[in-house]
């Protein structure tokens, strides 16, 4: 067979691109030999292992590593690869061999340095006349594809004057429009071959014409494909070269760009720059030893995309179109999160039983609470896993429910419910995975009508932002640095490593699942999938995108409204704030409301400019929220105990068992409420609700009811729960579970509810919800839960009034989490009167502890953490209301921080204020005895039916 294996010349390696050493004679001789093959329409049927597979040649100058190396947009997508497109008489896809030519003076500067000998440099505009002759000699049909029309009657009289006797087989000269529709490629690519072509030129462009060569290349039916530029416009003279002296001392490209500067000056004086450092970087000489390039080269090969045998599948007899059983092994485990998909449930699944006749599937749907027919409908589909959330939690936490029933499989695919799966794209996903050139995958996604729909993203940055902002749709294929979005055409008909897409169809490797874990559940919806794709770059996990795998998406399954617009404008800004520093958070956040100001005008963005610019209003956005009785969380509930302190808490007592009267009947948790020092009816009401232990404490002291719930208490972990919190089962099930390993102390998430709060408590709040500390320590939430070894930190909880802050001073941060679940609700004071009762307490609180540190019962058990003086601690049954952060300045430099708009200095103002005016209290020796303030502004006296 006639080839380039074993290659036995020279080879470097230039910063990813596998360069071939050749002298011109050598060169000219691989192609035209390769070229002078029988045509593949004249080839005897079956004899198509006797020749070589297509050869596509490129001359590799500083632009081709700036596109193609291994910092390149279209890194890996060259090399030995498969044509989809046209198969043998046994269905096999063809193959497509690339031959990479030295070209551009910097790229033979660093070959002659690698190899300590001097290279030519072979330009594709040098090499053509020597392969036109050699074609002329041989008689090779020739095709030229590329230029304009014009240009194509220029060169043909050239042609007729120069070279009579070339066989010209045929020219093409297609709209750009053309190159990027596939089915008009793959017609060009059938009359190409129709004609009987042997070498063919291919003048459309970098890197326009190494894409179009990789994926339609084979179906030409060409021997050799030369991806020569501008070699037409050479060619037909319609395009005067660079003088000789210029070429020969590396300044083509200063010649070309006083030529044409408004074309060459990004590409030579932005792009250029970087390739070149890299190359001189990442460059190293390969040994000639016959390898193949590609087994060297860090592209995707022939070899590489053959399947994967799947494990063993037999004794398990499956009809085609059926999804595989929990408990057996499925080569993929399908992953939806519905919430009223009443609308798109069945043509979703439809679609997916035409996909199981090819790949085993595992069908999971994690149901978030759905009040339409969704549930009623895939309980008549018995094959479909059907995994109830417990409330409508978001998409994250849907698809986390759903990765528990994932079983033995290769791969996840977490798809809308909204997609209709074209035929074969799962197939073609999983090609990818089982290839090893891809951890994660998406495909392409289609509009009703077949448009391909801009879901290809760019990492978000605050330049983008700002071009988003200010140009939106108007200038869609603007420079990358100024979109989010990428609107280059080419992104969307050949596949590319990519930074991240939308949500919508992903597929991931199972092991990359594995190291990956849990999708972010702050986010509830949007941006969680901008997360888990950062995340998977950190891992340095490679993203693919492959159009050939193609689903049809209708756009309805988060539905739209300004809430969720809103929702996703701040999204974007908590995404940021995740994985960049303040000052960088701000200046994005300055551009999301640019943005949003510029289009308040529209009737679909109104009122997201003052949702986005007051972080007050950011916890009214759409939130998870939790079914009262969620069955499935009720089964094999987690065991536990819930130990409730009270002192005189008749009027909110009953509200907070009431929460908790579903996983009393599971009789997998013990609650015990232990009334310390009551005068009232608290310890009756308590009694009368089946399953709950009441103990007498005769000491008005919440650490010691603790003490005393601690005492009987049989199982762990234990959550010690404010007696006026409650707790939802779904939030309690997630605290139990995530308390194993390292994890010793956590607590659910929490908001603030304000309602019936004066302007002033509101203004607090606000300030204090937008300091790190609330969110991150275990106090804040009225509840707070121990492993058993957490617990033996400290023994006793000791006799101070800020138990919840000394708690979180115990363990580091490693050892602490705050669980993402449905919140618990924090009923705030609701005038200054009952805040400042509060905050006179809290005040007491650091003295506290800073007493007992000194103390040997109690300093040893704080570690390292120790108790600095705080603005405030804990408070003991109501809730913190001042920030216990390691210092005072730290919280000042906290709220400092904090500020982001006119609206926010005057929180923090209110704040600052009220949390000064106890400390000034004490510090007068006004206060003369320890009094127990208490709020009774937040405990409405409520009784609920029994």
């Amino acid at each position: 067979m006639i080839g380039l294996h074993p290659r036995l010349h020279t080879r470097v390696d230039l910063a990813g691109i596998v360069v071939d050493l050749m002298d011109e004679q050598s060169a000219v001789h691989t192609i035209t030999e390769r070229a002078g093959q029988p045509a593949l329409a004249d080839r005897p049927v079956g004899a198509e292992d006797r020749y070589a597979p297509p050869l596509s040649v490129v001359s590799a100058n500083l632009d081709h590593i700036v596109q193609f190396g291994q910092d390149g947009r279209w890194r890996r997508t060259l090399g030995d690869s498969l044509c989809p497109t046209l198969t043998d008489d046994r269905g096999t896809a063809r193959r497509l061999d690339w031959l990479t030519l030295l070209d551009g003076a910097p790229l033979v500067a660093q070959a002659n340095r690698l190899t300590g000998r001097e290279w030519p440099r072979l330009a594709g505009s040098d090499l053509i006349g020597p392969l036109l002759d050699a074609a002329d000699e041989a008689g090779i049909t020739v095709g030229f594809l590329g230029g304009s029309y014009l240009v194509q009657r220029l060169l043909s009289r050239q042609l007729v004057r120069t070279r009579p006797g070339l066989v010209v087989a045929g020219m093409w000269s297609p709209d750009r429009s053309d190159l990027a529709d596939e089915e008009k490629s793959l017609d060009l690519a059938a009359s190409i071959a129709d004609a009987g072509v042997q070498l063919l030129i291919v003048g459309l462009g970098k890197p326009r014409q190494e894409l179009w060569i990789s994926r339609y290349g084979p179906a030409t039916g060409a021997n050799v494909l030369l991806a020569f530029g501008a070699v037409v416009d050479f060619l037909a003279d319609a395009i005067q070269r660079a003088p000789r002296l210029a070429s020969d001392h590396g300044l083509e490209w200063a010649w070309r760009l006083a030529r044409e500067p408004r074309r060459l000056a990004k590409r030579y004086l932005l792009d250029d720059p970087p390739g070149l450092v890299q190359m001189r970087r990442n460059s190293v000489l390969l040994p000639p030893d016959g390898t193949d390039a590609a087994d060297l080269d860090p592209v995707r090969t022939a070899s590489s995309l053959v399947p994967r045998v799947p494990p063993e599948t037999t004794g398990f007899p499956r009809q085609a179109g059926s999804f595989v059983s929990p408990g057996r092994h499925a080569e993929v485990a399908v992953i939806t999160v519905t919430y009223n998909s009443e609308a798109d449930i069945e043509r979703f699944i439809s679609s997916l039983r035409r996909e199981a006749g090819d790949v085993r599937l595992r069908v999971i749907v994690a149901d978030n609470d759905s009040s339409d027919r969704t549930v009623e409908l895939l309980s008549a589909q018995p094959d479909v896993v059907v995994v109830p959330t417990g409330g409508n939690l978001g998409y994250a936490a849907g698809i986390n429910r759903g990765q528990g029933a994932v079983g033995d499989a290769e791969a996840i695919l977490v798809l809308n419910p909204d997609l209709e799966i074209r035929p074969g794209a799962i197939s073609r996903l999983l090609t990818e995975i089982r290839s090893g050139a891809a951890d994660l995958v998406v495909p392409r996604l289609v509009d009703g009508d077949g448009v391909t729909q801009l879901s290809l993203r760019r990492e978000p940055q605050v330049s983008r932002a700002f071009g988003d902002a200010v140009f939106g749709s108007f200038w869609p294929q603007r420079p990358p640095q100024l979109a989010e979005i990428d609107a280059a055409p080419e992104s969307y008909q050949f596949g590319h490593e990519i930074e991240w897409a939308t949500g919508a169809a992903l597929m991931i490797g199972i092991g990359t699942a594995v190291r990956l874990g849990d999708w972010d559940e702050r986010f509830f919806l949007y941006s969680e999938e901008t997360d888990y794709f950062r995340r998977a770059r950190d891992l340095g996990a490679t993203i693919w995108y492959e159009p050939s795998a193609v689903m049809m998406h209708s756009g309805s399954g988060s539905g739209s409204s300004a809430r969720l617009n809103a929702l996703m404008a701040v999204n974007r800004v908590r995404y940021i704030r995740k994985h960049h520093p303040e000052p960088v958070a701000s200046m994005y956040r300055t551009q999301v409301i640019l943005h949003e100001a510029l289009r308040s005008h529209r009737d679909d963005r109104r009122g997201i400019l003052g949702t986005v610019s007051d972080e007050a209003r950011w916890d009214e956005l759409p939130g998870p929220t939790a079914t009262p009785y969620p069955a499935n969380v009720l089964t094999d509930f987690p065991r536990g105990s819930v130990i409730i302190p009270a002192h005189n808490e008749a009027a909110v007592i009953q509200r907070t068992l009431t929460s908790l009267d579903p996983v009393l009947r599971t009789g997998r948790v013990e609650v015990i409420v232990v009334c310390n020092g009551c005068t009232d009816e608290t310890a009756e009401l308590a009694a009368a609700v089946p399953g709950v232990q009441v103990l007498d404490c005769p000491v008005p002291s919440k650490t010691a009811a603790m003490n005393a719930g601690d005492a009987v208490a049989t199982q762990w972990p234990r959550v010690y729960l404010d007696a006026d919190t409650e707790i939802s089962p779904t939030a309690l099930r997630k605290v139990l579970e995530r308390l194993h390993g390292h994890v010793l102390a956590a607590r659910p998430e929490f908001r603030y509810d304000v309602s019936g709060a004066t302007w002033p408590v509101r203004a607090y709040y606000r300030a204090r919800r937008r300091l790190p500390s609330t969110r991150q320590a275990l106090w804040g939430a009225g509840v707070f839960a121990l492993t058993e070894e957490g617990h033996a930190r400290f023994g006793e909880f000791p006799n101070v009034t800020a138990d919840d802050y000394f708690v979180d001073q115990v363990f580091s941060a490693e050892q602490k989490m705050v669980v993402p679940a449905p919140p618990v609700q924090v009923r705030t004071p609701k005038d200054v009167r009952s805040l400042m009762k509060i905050l006179r307490r809290n005040t007491r609180g650091p003295a506290e502890l800073r007493e007992k540190s000194a103390n040997s019962a109690v300093a040893p058990r704080l570690g390292h953490h120790g108790v600095s003086p705080v603005d405030g601690a804990a408070d003991s049954d109501d809730r913190p209301t001042a920030t216990p952060a390691s210092t005072a300045s730290s919280t000042a430099w906290e709220l400092f921080r904090s500020v982001r708009g006119p609206l926010s200095v005057v929180d923090a103002l209110s704040y600052t204020g009220l949390a000064a005016a106890p400390r000034l209290y004490r510090r007068r020796g006004t206060e003369t005895r320890p009094l127990w303030e208490r709020d009774d502004s937040s405990r409405r006296p409520e009784r609920l039916p029994r």
